[in-house]
């Protein structure tokens, strides 16, 4: 079991930390954190628990990225269940303790988003569903091929969180604008849940596209890496 927990801490934290820059300090009035710290924020909670918990359960914290390291041959399928469940749990919990915190702000209405996923009218951009759909499959995939590379034997050892962390940043650079960015079921599911509504209704594609891009990703960095 002490895989399974820490893929719940290490989502909780993922969640806590991201969502929660999101909810609680991107719009502060004149010291908000913007998109940019925001994006900073959810590289952080990766780069931090990939060092506390890496070498525990290899700190997945994402059920796309457990399903593309399977594809990828570098995950046993007997785990791949109880991680995704784990992550889900502590994604949701995560979720919670953020609503009770938020909630806790007068004039606090889940109306405002809740930093859930979306597309069309809750992109934060407006972006179309297929727009989003292209931006969660590529960054997911391009995801997938620096996890895989980085924590490769052959890469330089004792850096793979950095270049991780750093990686999860950037996709947020690029895609907060289009989906608010998930690439990661567990992390849209997470306040998903709370806000209900649209934010459930679109949850399908911060399913589908997240693992169809991991996938990808996992076969590309197959091909790419073999070795002649």
């Amino acid at each position: 079991m002490n895989k399974y927990m820490a893929e719940f801490v290490g989502t909780f934290w993922l969640v806590l930390g991201g969502c929660g820059s999101a909810v609680l300090a991107a719009g502060f009035p004149e010291l908000g954190i913007g998109f940019l710290g925001v994006s900073l924020a959810f590289g952080l909670t990766v780069l931090t628990m990939a060092f506390a918990i890496g070498h525990i359960s290899g700190c997945h914290l994402n059920p796309a990225i457990s399903i593309g390291l399977w594809v990828g041959g570098r995950f046993d399928a007997k785990d791949l269940v109880p991680y995704i469940i784990f992550q889900v749990i502590g994604g949701i919990a995560a979720g919670g303790i953020l609503y009770l915190i938020a909630s806790g702000q007068a004039g606090f209405d889940l109306a405002g988003g809740f930093a859930a996923n979306g597309y069309g009218e809750h992109s934060p951009g407006g972006y179309t569903l297929t727009a989003a759909l292209i931006t969660e499959i590529v960054m997911s995939a391009m995801f997938l091929i620096v996890i895989m590379g980085s924590t490769d034997s052959r890469a330089p050892a004792g850096f793979a969180p950095i270049a991780i962390g750093l990686c999860l940043t950037l996709i947020h650079l690029i895609s907060i604008p289009v989906t608010n960015t998930s690439v990661n079921p567990a992390r849209s599911t997470a306040v998903a849940v709370y806000v209900g509504d649209w934010a459930t209704s679109q949850l399908w594609l911060f399913w589908f596209a997240p693992i169809v891009g991991a996938v990808i990703g996992a076969l590309i960095y197959k091909v790419m890496a073999k070795e002649s």
